[in-house]
């Protein structure tokens, strides 16, 4: 057995979206994996070895999360899409100050060798996302700071936490900058799924029931860049194996609207719809990333296409629909 193989991971948040599908990806690896969420998977079991439901606002649970184990992947965090995040500025701001400084902190005292934070592309500032054509932003693009709302300036500010704690303390820190990721197994309804999972619920309701209108909010001309769950995770695990310290892009730089995105999943559910744009917060105008950088360290990029993405993305959601509109 390699070294590679005995290192003890705790990926905090392992009932979420992105931190489901890591303890799957680094179990497979051979690494052992402790879980820890607020709440237990949704979708599918978890395959860590160990598993507890901790609230990691808490000081003591973290402290207890953290205890032998060599890397951390924190991931934990009260999120989720625009609509939540634009009506929970306090909540957010909140409960992910309290997560991450306690998280940290206690990975310290634990001696955890190194340790993986997961930033956002909100950290970007507002001014530099006011058209849909935007000019792709780069990771020294954040400052001067004026990030999008509560939850951007919460990322920005731990990622500043996370390179204190690397240069004072000798704590191994790396950070990534997610853009826009989706795949099966996430949230798809309830008001905190994304763009993504959110259309494809609609699209699948439209087809299900043979009732084309979809509604999009906005003029459906906002921006984005999307980038499938299995390149993200590559990345991550790319990204902690690397000597790289400092924030790094990870996402896809094709940029595509909201209503083309639409487009895109309608012609994968084989049908036509009709788009209804009705008010509804829509974030900033235009988010894309530059992976020049992304390229230069870890001489990868993503590579899985949208299209491809959505489509097992699709397949999924419109199975989650089916059995609840069987019901």
């Amino acid at each position: 057995m390699n070294k590679e193989r005995k290192t003890r991971v705790l990926v905090t948040g392992a009932s979420g979206f992105i931190g489901h599908h890591l303890v799957n990806y680094l179990l497979d690896r051979g690494y052992w994996i402790r879980g820890v969420d607020i709440k237990k998977p949704e979708f599918a079991e978890t395959r860590a070895q160990e598993f507890s439901l901790l609230d990691l606002r808490r000081w003591e649970n973290c402290l207890s999360a953290t205890e032998g184990v060599d890397e951390v992947y924190a991931l934990a965090s009260d999120m989720g899409g625009m609509g939540f995040i634009s009506a929970n500025h306090a909540r957010i701001l909140h409960n992910n100050s309290l997560i991450n400084i306690h998280t940290i902190e206690a990975a310290r005292r634990n001696n955890v060798r190194r340790y993986f934070y997961t930033s956002s592309a909100c950290v970007y500032p507002e001014y530099r996302q006011t058209a849909a054509d935007i000019t792709p932003l780069k990771e020294d693009d954040a400052y001067p700071a004026q990030p999008q709302e509560a939850y951007g300036w919460e990322k920005l500010i731990t990622e500043q936490l996370c390179r204190h704690y690397r240069e004072e303390y000798g704590l191994e820190t790396r950070i990534v900058r997610f853009h826009n990721i989706f795949g099966p197994l996430g949230s798809w309804e309830g008001g905190r799924e994304k763009a993504p999972a959110a259309l494809c619920r609609k699209i699948a309701i439209a087809k299900l029931t043979r009732r084309p209108e979809v509604e999009i909010w906005g003029d459906g001309e906002q921006s984005r860049s999307f980038c499938y769950i299995a390149d993200c995770l590559e990345g991550i695990y790319r990204l902690m194996r690397s000597d790289y310290p400092h924030p790094l892009n990870l996402g896809q730089d094709r940029m595509v609207t909201i209503n083309q995105l639409a487009d895109i999943i309608a012609g994968i559910a084989g049908i036509k719809i009709a788009k209804k744009h009705v008010p509804g917060p829509q974030g900033v105008r235009g988010r894309n990333s530059d992976n020049t950088r992304l390229r230069e360290v870890l001489k990868w990029e993503p590579r899985i296409s949208l299209e491809e993405g959505l489509r097992v993305t699709y397949d999924w959601i419109e199975e989650q629909v089916r059995r609840k509109i069987s019901v």
